[in-house]
């Protein structure tokens, strides 16, 4: 169905098929942006810019003599589009599989439920700052999106130049697609890597490591723009859900089935039932 949208885009309007629904979707989301950026432009204050939108609308007018600038409207609202639609999707679609990923692997639910008692406790909402003092949860997050592999090729990028890599020239205009998979499963960086094991992320004496193979975000000036309230999302939601909350399955934990629905362009969670028994 891509290949022949790509190659005859004229076709898309006359098929019939759910892409319709999805293109009517993202026609409505752009209208309503459109209408929150002119919002935004006729209340503008360049002294006290009131968020992302704000800030977008101070540089444009900073660089509007500059014919080369980045921000332009066209930018701004393809911006404020990915962080409201891939960004909510994807986190969403994170916390979906990283609480069956729990509720499958108990033994590693306890370890994160013991730090979160001796670092937190159960009498404070988890902030940002406990990160860095809980690496088995911090791991564990690390270990979701590496094994879950949400996005196996990564979304479609564009070569802005020649590029000369191993003997071959990509010309400028080129489509690029890469694969998230050859490094978030690659079993020298991540010994096992189809076994969801928070290890993968701890050195010899339990302290976090990092890792230059864990790029779910991509990498490089085109990565994904949401990665920081991603990565702060998914660390709060998932420790404040396991510090409340024990994860209870209407099956045996064995006969949980992890395996994706989808493993196209995304990887989605198969459908799952759980119970959420207050602590």
């Amino acid at each position: 169905m891509f290949k022949v949208c790509n190659a005859l885009p004229a076709f898309i309007d006359y098929l019939p098929g759910s892409h319709n629904r999805v293109i009517k979707n993202f026609a409505e989301i752009k209208s309503y942006i459109l209408r929150r950026v002119k919002e935004h432009q006729e209340t503008l204050d360049m002294d006290n810019p009131r968020d992302f939108i704000d800030c977008f609308l101070i540089k444009m007018e900073q660089e509007k003599h500059n014919p080369h600038t980045e921000f332009t409207i066209e930018s701004l609202m393809a911006t404020v589009s990915d962080v409201f639609v891939a960004g909510s999707e994807t986190t969403s679609t994170t916390l979906r599989y990283g609480l069956l990923l729990l509720l499958k692997h108990t033994e590693v639910t306890a370890k994160v439920q013991e730090e979160i008692d001796h670092v937190i406790g159960r009498h404070r909402r988890p902030c940002m700052q406990d990160r860095t003092r809980m690496p088995y949860t911090d791991a564990m997050v690390h270990e979701i999106q590496r094994y879950i592999n949400l996005i196996p090729n990564n979304v479609p990028h564009a070569a802005t130049c020649n590029v000369r890599f191993r003997n071959y020239i990509i010309p400028k205009g080129t489509d690029l697609v890469t694969s998230l998979t050859s490094v978030l499963h690659d079993d020298k960086e991540f010994p096992n890597p189809e076994v969801f094991d928070p290890g993968h992320f701890l050195d010899e004496n339990g302290n976090f490591k990092k890792s230059d193979y864990f790029m779910p975000f991509s990498t490089g000036k085109r990565m994904c723009v949401g990665e920081a309230l991603a990565r702060m999302e998914l660390f709060l939601l998932l420790t404040t859900i396991v510090q409340n909350f024990n994860l209870k399955s209407f099956i045996d934990t064995k006969d949980i089935d992890t395996t994706p629905m989808a493993n196209t362009f995304g990887r989605v969670p198969p459908s799952y039932q759980l119970c959420f028994i207050p602590r």
